[in-house]
């Protein structure tokens, strides 16, 4: 039989230390990657053609979806109406964390320097505090039913696929004594994407994984945000293509089915997830968390 898990009381929404930063990091975003996009030449001018052109498509993915749906959720994630609102939060803020800190340590030092820090540093710090947060109540209270393993499962192996991608380039290269082959495309020492992923974003992906597989309660609380980040990541990848086609070069376009496979597993768990997310009642301005069965 199933057993009732004891009601965890009222749980407030999202704290305003937390969505005050969260909100700028949007703004200044928005700011930014419009003038990115306006004024390509003066802040992309001495990048090559490859990273001048993930600049612009990273650029579009923000200005467009991910900015607005950070102040959106945050706005929505203060009032505490809609508890699944916070974790897809925390996936926007882990990319515009994982995008400005591309920008700032590999885009040539230019008028927009000091607000790509700004968005980095804000994103980091809004979504280490909305994490810290969540975790006070139990977040396995927010879901019903066993929707679990299908979006576990995603996350494990698009980390571990991930992972033996980019292994596969950077192996040989160390055991050739050669430079990073795609870090010579953007003319930078390492590629950042290699670095951020291997040491935090696909472990911490991975994790997710299996904490939501072995129904803990940080698998839960990380499992919405894991999902989201994956699925806006493959955003930019797949607009690439367009905006070296629209700036007159040779597009490759045989990326768009792997990284659309991709994507669209990724929105399915999500998806999957999300219908198991319960909305709670709110009660005198806060939301009360209803108890949910557990196996």
């Amino acid at each position: 039989m199933p057993s009732q898990e004891p009601d965890t009381g009222n749980r407030e929404g999202l704290p305003l230390l937390w969505a005050v930063p969260s909100s700028a990091a949007a703004v200044l975003g928005l700011a930014g990657s419009a003038i990115g996009l306006l004024a390509p030449e003066l802040i992309y001018g001495r990048e090559t053609p490859v990273l001048f052109n993930a600049s612009i498509a990273q650029d579009l993915v923000n200005l467009f979806l991910v900015a607005p749906m950070t102040l959106i959720l945050a706005t929505v994630a203060a009032r505490g109406r809609h508890p699944s609102s916070w974790l897809c939060l925390n996936g926007f803020l882990a990319f515009t964390a994982y995008n400005y800190a591309i920008y700032a340590f590999s885009v040539h030092f230019g008028p927009l320097f000091l607000l790509w820090v700004a968005v980095l540093g804000l994103s980091v710090f809004a979504a280490a505090g909305s994490m810290a947060s969540i975790l006070r109540p139990d977040p396995k209270t927010l879901f019903r039913g066993q929707q679990a393993r299908f979006p576990a499962w995603t996350l494990i192996a698009t980390s571990a696929l991930f992972t033996l991608l980019w292994l596969s380039e950077i192996v040989p290269d160390l055991l050739a004594g050669r430079p990073s082959t795609s870090a010579a495309y953007w003319a930078v020492p390492t590629n950042p994407v290699h670095v951020l992923d291997l040491a935090l974003f696909l472990p911490g992906v991975f994790a997710s994984g299996i904490l939501l597989l072995r129904r803990r309660r940080i698998g839960y609380a990380s499992a919405v945000a894991s999902l989201v980040f994956l699925g806006v990541t493959c955003l930019p990848i797949l607009v690439i293509p367009f905006v070296t086609q629209a700036r007159g070069e040779a597009a490759t376009w045989f990326i768009l089915l792997p990284i659309g496979l991709i994507a669209a597993t990724t929105l399915a768990a999500l998806w999957r997830l999300l219908l198991a997310a319960r909305p709670a009642p709110a009660v005198d301005g806060a939301v009360t968390v209803e108890p949910v069965a557990s196996t």
